[in-house]
């Protein structure tokens, strides 16, 4: 069991350092403070600018806290399986509609707080494709967790925790 518990927490925290982008828990996107009038910029979605920005922020800081909370868990000596299992279906929850979340006009150009790089916009087609292949892996992430196999969920988890970190490494500020 010992044996187990080291394969299962080395890669845990490997993800954990990967996953740390994925959320930090206090406004994941930071930058100068926007004029009023920027931020009170309407997108084609009907949301300001500035709505926009802080509700992909909030979103993604669920899917932090979910990281966390399965992260935790999979370092506890014994992890509490129904704790993983809720928290890996809120990330597919969470993400729903995740390609929408950047329109164009809601970067940095627009002088609100983001973390967000005007890749995004420059390389939408790839930035688009790794948001797909997040989604799919949190969805397979909470398939695996429904399952209760630790091992499993431990690999699904750093395999998700990949595609947050594919991401972040040309499409966010922090990373």
């Amino acid at each position: 069991m010992k044996t187990l518990r080291v394969k299962i927490v080395a890669p845990a925290i490997a993800t954990i350092m990967l996953l740390s982008a994925c959320g930090d828990g206090g406004g994941s996107e930071a930058a100068p403070e926007a004029s009023s009038e920027a931020a009170s910029a309407e997108l084609p979605n009907g949301m300001t600018i500035k709505e926009q920005i802080e509700a992909r922020q909030g979103q993604l800081e669920k899917v932090g806290d979910a990281f966390k909370a399965i992260s935790d868990q999979l370092k506890a000596s014994t992890p509490d399986i129904a704790i993983i299992q809720e928290a890996a279906a809120a990330v597919p929850e969470a993400t729903e509609g995740m390609a929408d979340w950047w329109p164009e006009g809601s970067g940095p150009e627009s002088g609100v707080e983001t973390d967000a790089l005007p890749a995004i916009w420059e390389n939408m087609a790839d930035f688009q494709e790794k948001v797909g292949n997040m989604q799919e892996a949190a969805a397979n992430l909470n398939t695996v967790a429904q399952g209760g196999d630790i091992a499993a969920i431990g690999e699904a988890f750093k395999t998700t925790g990949g595609t947050c970190k594919a991401c972040h490494d040309d499409y966010r500020l922090d990373d």
